[in-house]
């Protein structure tokens, strides 16, 4: 009998955080052991819930959920965000410049098959969140990394970025706050990426799913308010600021140079009916979680269960040796650095493998992140202290030991 494969489109097609290692976690956990999941940003794992007021909205009106409503989302989710952009300074946007997806991802996904022909280029940061990498590349598009800085707080470097612009490139995408490292980017860093854009007349693709988990008195600049005459695609939703991971309801706003991409907006919208609509429930919870009481600012600050999480994890990254860590002012992760004269690592899965088989701590590996080296780890600092404090301690004793 002849075998059936997958299709030659996945062929380069990775997401690594939920990968090889993660199959072994659920091969461990089915046979009784317990695995510290420190791998993926999952608040409702950790005990963080959606705010109350948000369930009970969604379950008040449920039944006003039992079928299809207009494919970019229900008027008043999407009325909801446009006042969130008059509140960020994204001006100009209408409600129609509004589409509610199934989380982020999707609407990323979307507008990817919507923007890219074959070998068409994007621009997208290295460590990147690997979605934005599938993306272009299940879309027949090239995904081309540029260069964040460590010694730079993870800045993008803006000299690499000019330099990979070709004839070929289409769009340049920001992840900012950033995921993985943490780093959350000042006004003249976006304003010289817009000004590229601008010279080689890139879309600026801008998720800012993290805009609200600032610490440290950190302020977020989102992007599209800085300029009009460029176009922008920003992304946002409710799985991060609000931890509702699980509803899978975001959005994507369409601003700035819109009437340069009309055909574009079409193709987008074509995509949009094909799927009928978002999910309906979820979006029934926009409208609350943006106009209501903001409970994640109590949570990033002094004091708060975030704040203190970050503050314990990062210490303690930091004080293994042969391990550094750029203190992330955003965003639920830490991006250890692993010294090679210390850590000699050739292959950066088998080190979360060995630390899982080993300790039954789940990490992803830094080059899951499209980065060159494999001295790298993605850290989750959702876990209470005391489970952070002991993954740190058992995370360190075993590096001390490790060999490969």
């Amino acid at each position: 009998m002849q075998n059936y494969y997958k299709s030659a489109k996945l062929d380069n097609v990775c997401y690594e955080i939920r990968g090889v290692v993660l199959r072994e976690a659920r091969r461990l956990e089915e046979e009784g052991h317990r695995v510290l999941k420190l791998n993926i940003g999952n608040p409702a794992a950790f005990e963080l819930d959606v705010p109350e007021e948000i369930q009970q909205d969604v379950i008040y009106n449920m039944h006003q959920a039992q079928g299809y409503v207009e494919s970019k989302g229900l008027f008043s989710a999407r009325k909801a965000v446009m006042h969130y952009c008059q509140q960020r300074g994204i001006d100009k946007v209408d409600i129609d410049d509004i589409f509610l997806g199934n989380g982020v991802s999707e609407l990323i996904v979307m507008s990817m098959q919507a923007m890219l022909n074959t070998g068409d280029e994007v621009l997208i940061p290295a460590p990147d969140y690997p979605l934005w990498t599938a993306a272009v590349t299940l879309s027949s598009g090239k995904p081309v990394h540029y260069r964040c800085d460590e010694q730079q707080n993870w800045f993008p470097d803006i000299d690499d970025i000019r330099k990979k612009i070709t004839r070929r490139t289409r769009a340049i995408v920001l992840i900012n706050p950033n995921n993985p490292t943490g780093a959350v980017y000042t006004r003249e860093l976006l304003e010289q990426v817009i000004e590229l854009a601008r010279q080689h007349n890139l879309i600026v693709l801008s998720d800012e799913i993290y805009d609200k988990i600032l610490y440290d008195g950190t302020v977020h600049v989102s992007t599209a308010a800085l300029a009009d005459d460029v176009l922008f695609f920003t992304y946002n939703g409710l799985s991060k600021n609000y931890r509702a991971a699980g509803y899978r309801s975001g959005w994507m706003i369409i601003s700035g140079a819109k009437h340069r991409a009309t055909d574009l907006i079409e193709g987008i919208e074509m995509l949009s009916n094909m799927r009928l609509c978002a999910n309906v429930p979820a979006q029934l919870a926009i409208q609350t979680a943006l106009g209501g009481y903001q409970s994640i600012n109590d949570l990033v600050a002094p004091g708060g269960r975030l704040y203190e999480q970050r503050e314990t994890a990062w210490r303690m990254l930091n004080d293994i040796p042969g391990v550094s860590c750029v203190k992330p002012q955003g965003a639920l992760y830490l991006f250890p650095k692993l010294d090679p004269k210390h850590f000699p690592i050739v292959n950066d899965e088998k080190l979360v493998l060995d630390l899982l088989l080993q300790e039954k701590i789940l990490l992803v590996q830094g080059s899951a992140f499209n980065i060159d080296d494999k001295q790298h780890l993605r850290v989750v600092f959702l876990p209470r202290e005391d489970a952070l404090d002991d993954a740190m301690l058992r995370l360190g004793r075993f590096l001390g030991n490790y060999q490969q």
